[in-house]
């Protein structure tokens, strides 16, 4: 119970009269907690993940991608300049699974821009830029160290008919399209020319991500910064496919995707995959 005496602005008193409220026990991964952790925004994991994936990988200057990287964290030694642009189009749900049979609460699109990079001589991948559509998404990337924002963002689905949609495998092409805040950031199309070994290199490795939580009073340092490691407790994958690929990225006034421009293709690419996430580990959490 509040009052309007000289001790309500205080910080020690209003802690002192939590304490003896006895609050009831909260519960819940993330917040909002409650009594029952029902109002949650997302569940614990394991998170489980069932998607189609069309990627983009080309070069850019080294420069600007190490311009992303946090002090301490170098280019990858074999092809620094390395960038992959994926969208995905998922389906996620809890152990329970009942997300599945609400899907609103299980599917969400994203596009996500993945670099490599170096770390006490080990090599990473950590993605530098993400965009989601739901807001569960962004909460999950929170705790996971992804940096997420929200976005509008669509791809090419396929399907067994070619009526309309492509059908998986050599000569399909799909195209997808991201925008952030009524503009247009990033457009792609790739042609599959034939199966592939892989998906891809840039996004194959351990993710090297950084948690932050700036401090509460102005101008104080970060509450919390430190590197973590994690990468699917669990994986399944379709046949890969390869090919031919056209991005385009558009200039913003809140967005800085458009820095990393395209200097050579590498190839473009499509596969479905199925992932298990169940935690991480910390590397540092600098001083």
């Amino acid at each position: 119970m509040y009052t309007n005496d000289a001790s309500a602005g205080d910080p020690a008193a209003i802690a002192q009269g939590i304490k003896e409220t006895h609050l009831p026990a909260q519960a819940g991964f993330f917040y909002p907690r409650t009594p029952s952790g029902k109002a949650s925004i997302i569940p614990s994991p394991p998170w489980y993940y069932s998607g189609d994936l069309l990627t983009v990988e080309y070069r850019t200057d080294p420069a600007k991608v190490a311009a992303l990287l946090p002090e301490g964290v170098e280019l990858a030694p074999e092809d620094p300049g390395a960038v992959a642009m994926i969208w995905a189009d998922w389906q996620s749900c809890s152990e329970g699974r009942e997300e599945l049979l609400d899907p609103v609460r299980s599917q969400y699109k994203e596009a996500f821009v993945v670099v490599r990079c170096s770390y006490r001589g080990a090599t990473y991948s950590r993605c530098v830029y993400i965009w989601v559509d739901k807001d569960f998404a962004i909460a999950r990337g929170l705790h996971q160290g992804y940096p997420k924002k929200l976005g509008s963002i669509h791809q090419t689905r396929p399907h067994f008919s070619g009526f309309a949609a492509p059908i998986i495998g050599p000569g399909a092409v799909f195209g997808a399209t991201l925008a952030v805040g009524d503009r247009r950031l990033a457009q792609a199309v790739v042609k599959l020319d034939q199966e592939s070994e892989s998906n891809g290199f840039v996004n194959a490795l351990p993710m090297l991500h950084s948690r932050i939580m700036p401090g509460i009073a102005k101008g104080s340092p970060d509450r919390l910064n430190e590197l973590i490691v994690s990468g699917s407790a669990r994986f399944e994958a379709g046949p890969a496919y390869s090919g031919s690929a056209a991005l385009e990225l558009f200039p913003s006034p809140t967005e800085e995707l458009a820095e990393l421009s395209v200097e050579e293709y590498i190839g473009g690419y499509f596969r479905q995959v199925g992932a298990v996430w169940d935690g991480g580990s910390e590397i540092e959490q600098p001083q």
